[in-house]
C-alpha cells in the first residue's frame, strides 16, 4: 500500500516492479489519499500534513477532485455587483455616465446590482428640479469652465431627444476639462474623507434620471440608499425628502430597490450624536410603510443596515436592529475594507493572514442573523481592497486582484448571497475603471468571473505534498482553489462543465493533477498575468499571453482560452490568478439551473 501511495502522489508511471494486480487497482482512477478542505470549504481549518512518499524528493504534485453530485451553496445570479459613490455628483462624473464606453464596460458585468451609496449618502438631499442649468456664455477668466457647463447642457438636451437607452458621445476636449475638474475636486473629497467632515450634496431630478439611465442601459438593477441622518427632534427619521424622491421615481416608473443610510454605527463621529440599532430598525419599518403606500414600490426590496466591521459594539448595533427590523429587510448587509490605503504596501496583498480576516467577520454576522431570522440572505456591500480612497499604483494594480478574487471565492463558499464592489468609477483608486474610462486589472478579473462562474458552488477535495509545520507556527494556504458550475450564460460550454479558479501566492510554480471525475477531460485555461515591466504594480493585464484592451468604445475583446490536452497537468505560475474550465464533465450538480 505504501508503494501504491507513493506512485499516486508522485504521478510517476508504474515501473516493471509493480506487484501483480497493482495496475488493475489503479485503473479505475486516482484515489485521494489525504484530503483537506481549503479555505473555500472550511474557513480557517488547517491543511493536514502529508509525509513525502519514498523516492519523491522536492516535487509537489497536487491531486484535485470536485464533488459533482450536488452544490454546497447556491448564490445569487447577481453575486458580483457594483457600487457608485455619491461623490460622482461632487466631481462631475455623474454627467458622463451616458458615455458609450462606460455603458459597454458596465454591460460586461451584467447581470448585477448597482448600489448608489457611500460616505456621502447621509448628506444627500433630493431637489425636484428638471430644467438644465442656464447657459452662461462669453469670454472671461473662467471662459473654459463656462464652455464646459454649456457643453453639459447641450449634451443633456441631445439626450432628452433620444428614446429608450440614452447614449452620448462626449468630445475629447469635454472629457479633458472634466478630468481637470475632477482632479481639483479629488483633493477636496480626500480632505473631507480624512477629516470625516462632509458637505451637503444635492441630487436633482435630472441627475437621478442620468443615474437610472446608466443602470437601465447597462442591465443593472439600481439600489438607492436614502439619507438616514435627516432627524426629527426626538431622533426619529424625517422622511419628507425621501418621500419626495420616492414620488418622483414612481412617476417615472423607475424599478429601484432601497436602503436607508450608510454605516449607521459611525453616526456619532459624523454628527456628534448616535442612532442605535433599535432606532434604525424603527426607521426601516417606517420606510417599509412608505414604500407600501406607493403602488410602484409596494413590493420593492429593502436592504440594510449596512453596518461597518463587526466589532463588539457593531454586533450589539446589529442585534438591536434585527430584533426590530429583521423581518422587514430582504437581506442583511455589512461592509469591509481590508487595508488602510494610506499605509498599504504591495506585500500586504500577498499575506495569507490578510486574506483570512474575512472568515471571522462572516461567522460573526451569520451568528446574529441566524439567531433572529434563520435563513435570511446576507450581503457584503461596499467591499474594497483598501480604505481611504486607496493608493495609486497599488489598490488599482494587478496585486490587488489576489484579495478581490479570494474575497469572491471565500464569500461564495460561505453562502454570502451578493458582494458589492466599491467602486465601479470613483475619485480614489479602488475603482474598476479609471478616469480615462480604461478598465483596470480588477475589471478584467471581474469580467472573467462573470463569463465563467455560475451560482452553484462545489466542494473540492485535494491531496498533495505538504510541508510540516514548525512548532508554534500556523501554515496558511498560499494556494487557493475554488470550484463552481460553469456559467449557464456562457454558450461556449455545455451544461455540466465545471470552472476552477486558482490563486497562487507562492513564488514558485505549482502543479495540479485533475483526478476522479475531472480526470482525462479537456481543459480550457484562462491565465491572467500582469502586462508590462511594472510587474505586480501593473495596471494592464494579459490573458494567456495576450494583452487585454477594449476593441472600441462599444466592444469588449474576446476572452480566448488556451486549450489543454486531456489529462495534462495544470502548471500554475507563481503569483498569478487563473481560471480553468473542465469541459464535458457532465456534472449532475451543473446540468440544471
Amino acid at each position: 500500500s505504501e508503494l501504491i501511495r507513493g506512485f499516486l502522489l508522485s504521478g510517476m508511471p508504474c515501473p516493471s516492479s509493480c506487484p501483480p494486480g497493482l495496475l488493475a487497482l489503479m485503473a479505475p482512477g486516482l484515489a485521494l489519499i489525504a484530503t483537506f478542505s481549503l479555505p473555500s470549504q472550511a474557513g480557517d481549518r488547517r491543511a493536514l500534513p502529508v509525509e513525502k512518499p519514498p523516492g519523491v524528493k522536492g516535487r509537489t504534485l497536487i491531486l484535485l477532485d470536485v464533488n459533482t453530485k450536488s452544490p454546497v451553496r447556491i448564490i445569487s445570479e447577481n453575486f458580483l455587483s457594483l457600487q457608485l459613490d455619491p461623490s460622482i455628483i461632487h466631481d462631475g462624473w455623474l454627467d458622463f455616465l451616458s458615455s458609450r464606453r462606460l455603458v459597454t464596460l458596465a454591460r460586461g458585468l451584467a447581470p448585477a446590482f448597482l448600489r448608489f451609496a457611500g460616505k456621502r449618502t447621509d448628506f444627500l438631499q433630493f431637489h425636484n428640479v428638471k430644467n438644465p442649468a442656464k447657459s452662461r456664455g462669453g469670454p472671461g477668466p473662467d471662459y473654459y469652465l463656462k464652455n464646459y457647463e454649456d457643453d453639459i447642457v447641450r449634451s443633456d438636451i441631445a439626450l432628452d431627444k433620444q428614446k429608450g437607452c440614452k447614449i452620448a458621445q462626449h468630445p475629447d476636449i469635454m472629457l479633458e476639462l472634466q478630468r481637470e475638474k475632477a482632479a481639483q475636486m479629488h483633493l477636496v473629497l480626500l480632505k473631507e474623507q480624512f477629516s470625516n467632515t462632509y458637505s451637503n450634496l444635492t441630487l436633482t431630478a435630472r441627475s437621478l434620471d442620468k443615474l437610472y439611465n446608466f443602470a437601465d442601459c447597462s442591465g443593472l438593477h439600481l439600489i438607492f440608499a436614502l439619507n438616514a441622518l435627516r432627524r426629527n427632534p426626538n431622533n426619529s427619521w424625517n422622511s419628507s425628502n425621501a418621500l419626495s424622491l420616492l414620488k418622483y421615481s414612481a412617476s417615472k416608473k423607475y424599478n429601484i430597490s432601497w436602503e436607508l443610510g450608510n454605516e449607521p454605527n459611525n453616526y456619532r463621529t459624523l454628527i456628534g450624536r448616535s442612532v442605535n440599532g433599535s432606532q434604525l430598525g424603527k426607521d426601516y419599518t417606517q420606510l417599509r410603510s412608505l414604500l407600501q403606500l406607493i403602488r410602484t414600490y409596494s413590493r420593492a426590496h429593502l436592504y440594510g443596515p449596512n453596518i461597518g466591521r463587526p466589532r463588539k459594539n457593531v454586533i450589539a448595533f446589529l442585534e438591536g436592529f434585527m430584533k426590530v427590523a429583521g423581518g422587514t429587510v430582504d437581506a442583511v448587509t455589512w461592509q469591509h475594507y481590508y487595508i488602510d490605503g494610506r499605509v498599504a504596501k504591495v506585500t500586504d496583498f500577498l499575506k495569507t493572514r490578510l486574506l483570512d480576516t474575512l472568515s471571522d467577520q462572516i461567522r460573526k454576522i451569520q451568528k446574529v442573523v441566524n439567531t433572529y431570522t434563520p435563513g435570511k440572505k446576507i450581503w457584503l456591500e461596499g467591499v474594497g481592497m483598501t480604505s481611504a480612497g486607496g493608493m495609486n499604483n497599488l489598490s488599482d494594480s494587478y496585486a490587488a486582484g489576489f484579495l478581490w478574487l479570494n474575497t469572491l471565492g471565500l464569500l461564495a463558499s460561505q453562502g454570502i448571497d451578493v458582494v458589492v464592489r466599491h467602486s465601479f468609477l470613483d475619485h480614489g483608486h479602488n475603482h474598476l475603471v479609471d478616469q480615462n474610462f480604461n478598465p483596470l486589472p480588477d475589471y478584467w478579473l471581474s469580467l472573467l468571473y462573470k463569463r465563467l462562474i455560475g451560482p452553484k458552488v462545489l466542494a473540492i477535495h485535494v491531496a498533495g505534498l505538504q510541508r510540516k509545520p514548525r512548532p508554534g507556527r500556523v501554515i496558511r494556504d498560499k494556494l487557493r482553489i475554488y470550484a463552481h458550475c460553469t456559467s449557464y450564460h456562457n454558450h461556449n460550454y455545455v451544461r455540466g462543465s465545471i470552472t476552477l479558479y486558482i490563486i497562487n501566492l507562492h513564488r514558485s510554480r505549482k502543479k495540479i493533477k485533475l483526478a476522479g471525475t475531472l480526470r482525462d477531460k479537456i481543459v480550457h485555461q484562462y491565465l491572467l498575468q500582469p502586462y508590462g515591466k511594472d510587474g505586480l504594480h501593473s495596471k494592464s493585464v494579459q490573458l494567456n499571453g495576450q494583452p487585454l484592451a477594449m476593441v472600441d468604445d462599444g466592444t469588449l475583446p474576446e476572452l480566448k482560452p488556451r486549450p489543454l490536452r486531456a489529462g495534462r497537468t495544470l502548471v500554475i505560475p507563481p503569483l498569478t490568478m487563473s481560471f480553468y474550465v473542465v469541459k464535458n464533465v457532465n456534472a449532475l450538480a451543473c446540468r440544471y439551473r
